[in-house]
C-alpha cells in the first residue's frame, strides 16, 4: 500500500486538523456505545432492552435527518456542527454525573439516548456535508471519505478494548466521563480550522420547499437512490447483528466486559483494513465502487454466518474480522457515490437521506433483532442476518454488476439537469396557484 496514496487527503489542512480532533472525539464515541450496552444488559438481562437502547439512540435520526439536511444547506454548516458537538459533550457529563450519583435507571439511559439521538440528526449532514469543503483538491474527495472511515473504525477498533478494560476496573461512569472530555478535541480542531468566510444564502423558498425539492432530487437520481435503498435494507436487517454481541461475550463465550470489548474491537480492525484498502485505491469509477459493495456485500453475509455458530473464540474472531471487513463498504462506498456525484445545493439534504437509511434504520433493526433472538436465540438471529445480506446483494445483482447508465455525461451534467427539473416543477406549481 503506498501510503503517500492512502493519505493525500491529508494534504489539505482543514481536513487534517478535523482527522486528529475528531479521532480522539470517537474514540470517546466508542466507549460510551460500549459502556451504555453492557449497562443496560447488566440492568436488565434483556436482549429486548439493548435493542431498545440502540433505538432510543438512533430512531431520532429516522424522524428529524431531513431536518437536519434542510438546516445544513440553509445556515452555516460550522456553527451548527460547533453547536451539535458541544451539545454531544453536555450529554455525555451528565450521563457521568447521574451514574456517579447513582441517581439512574435503564429509562434514565434510554431517555438520554433519545437526546443523543435529536442531537446527531443535525450533526450527521453538516459534518459529512462539511467535509466537501475542507478537502482542497476535490479529487481527493474519495479518498477523504474512506479516511473518515478508516478514522471511525479506528476509533471502534481502540474505543471498545479501552471502555471493555474500564468497565472492569473502574466503572462505567468513568467512560462516560472521558467521552464528554473527548469533545474537547473536536471542538479546539473546529475553531483551528481556516475556513472562507461564510456568505448568507438569500432562501427564496420555505423550508418545507426546500425539503420537498430533496426528495425529489432523489426521485430523479436513481444512481443514488438505489444505493441509499441498499444500505437501507442492510441496516434494517443486518448491521444491527451488533446488538446481540454483549449476549455473546456473556453467554455463549462465557465472558465480561472485556470479553465483549474484545468482540467488537476484532470486527473494528477487520472495518478498519477494509477502509485502509479504499483509501489507497486510485481507480475511483462508479463501476469499480459498485464492484466493491458487491463483493463485500458478499463478505460480510459469509463472515456472519461462520461466525454465527462458532464456539471456540479465537476463531470466532476471525470470523469477526471478515464480518468488518465486510461491512465497512455498505456506508463507504454509499457516502462516496453520493459525494462524487451529488449537486452541491442539494449535498446536506441527500447526506440526510443517507443518515436516514443508516442510522434512522440500524434502531428499528436493532428492535427486530432483539425480538426475533428473544424467540431464536442469539445465534440463529446472527446466522439469519448473514442469509439476508446474501439475498440483499442478489436483489441488487444486476445493479451492482452494470457500469452506470449515463456514461457519456458527466455526473455534474446530470445533477444539473434535476435541480433545474426541480426548479421548473416549482415555478410551475406557483403559477398554477395564480
Amino acid at each position: 500500500m503506498n501510503r503517500l496514496t492512502a493519505f493525500r487527503a491529508m494534504h489539505s489542512r482543514n481536513y487534517r486538523l478535523y482527522f486528529y480532533g475528531q479521532s480522539v472525539s470517537l474514540i470517546g464515541t466508542w466507549m460510551q456505545r460500549t459502556a451504555v450496552s453492557w449497562v443496560v444488559y447488566t440492568l436488565t438481562h434483556s436482549s429486548f432492552m439493548l435493542g431498545l437502547s440502540l433505538f432510543c439512540t438512533q430512531f431520532p435520526s429516522f424522524l428529524l435527518s431531513t431536518a437536519g439536511g434542510v438546516v445544513s444547506d440553509r445556515y452555516d454548516r460550522f456553527r451548527v456542527l460547533l453547536f451539535t458537538q458541544a451539545a454531544s459533550g453536555v450529554q455525555s457529563l451528565l450521563l457521568a454525573i447521574l451514574i456517579f450519583t447513582g441517581h439512574y435507571n435503564v429509562w434514565v439511559i434510554l431517555g438520554l439516548g433519545v437526546v443523543l439521538g435529536s442531537i446527531n440528526a443535525f450533526d450527521v449532514p453538516a459534518r459529512q456535508a462539511m467535509v466537501y469543503d475542507m478537502v482542497d483538491d476535490k479529487e481527493n474527495l474519495p479518498n477523504a471519505l474512506a479516511l473518515n472511515s478508516t478514522m471511525v473504525n479506528l476509533a471502534r477498533l481502540v474505543g471498545p478494548a479501552i471502555a471493555g478494560f474500564i468497565l472492569h476496573k473502574l466503572g462505567d461512569g468513568v467512560c462516560f466521563a472521558l467521552n464528554a472530555a473527548s469533545f474537547i478535541a473536536v471542538i479546539i480542531s473546529l475553531l483551528r480550522m481556516k475556513l472562507p468566510p461564510y456568505v448568507r444564502k438569500i432562501h427564496k423558498k420555505a423550508p418545507l420547499t426546500e425539503l420537498k425539492d430533496g426528495w425529489h432530487y432523489l426521485r430523479n437520481t436513481p444512481s443514488i437512490a438505489r444505493v441509499i435503498l441498499m444500505l437501507a435494507a442492510m441496516s434494517l436487517f443486518v448491521i444491527p447483528y451488533a446488538t446481540l454481541l454483549p449476549i455473546y461475550a456473556k453467554v455463549i463465550f462465557h465472558g465480561n466486559a472485556a470479553t465483549f470489548g474484545v468482540i467488537d474491537s476484532f470486527i473494528g480492525l477487520g472495518a478498519i483494513s477494509g477502509a485502509l484498502y479504499l483509501a489507497s485505491r486510485t481507480k475511483n469509477t462508479t463501476a469499480s465502487r459498485k464492484k466493491i459493495l458487491r463483493t463485500n456485500t458478499i463478505i460480510f453475509g459469509v463472515g456472519l454466518i461462520c461466525f454465527s455458530y462458532t464456539s471456540y473464540f479465537p476463531l470466532a474472531m476471525l470470523f469477526a474480522v471478515v464480518a468488518g471487513f465486510g461491512m465497512m463498504a455498505q456506508t463507504t462506498i454509499t457516502n462516496t457515490i453520493i459525494q462524487t456525484t451529488v449537486a452541491p445545493e442539494m449535498r446536506g439534504r441527500v447526506i440526510s437521506y443517507f443518515a436516514m437509511s443508516y442510522f434512522g434504520m440500524m434502531p428499528l433493526g436493532s428492535l427486530l433483532v432483539g425480538t426475533v433472538s428473544q424467540y431464536a436465540g442469539a445465534q440463529n438471529t446472527v446466522l439469519g442476518e448473514g442469509l439476508v445480506a446474501l439475498v440483499v446483494v442478489a436483489i441488487y445483482w444486476k445493479y451492482l454488476t452494470t457500469a452506470a447508465r449515463d456514461h457519456a455525461k458527466t455526473a455534474a451534467e446530470r445533477t444539473s439537469a434535476t435541480v433545474k427539473q426541480i426548479n421548473t416543477d416549482t415555478t410551475w406549481k406557483k403559477t398554477a396557484r395564480l
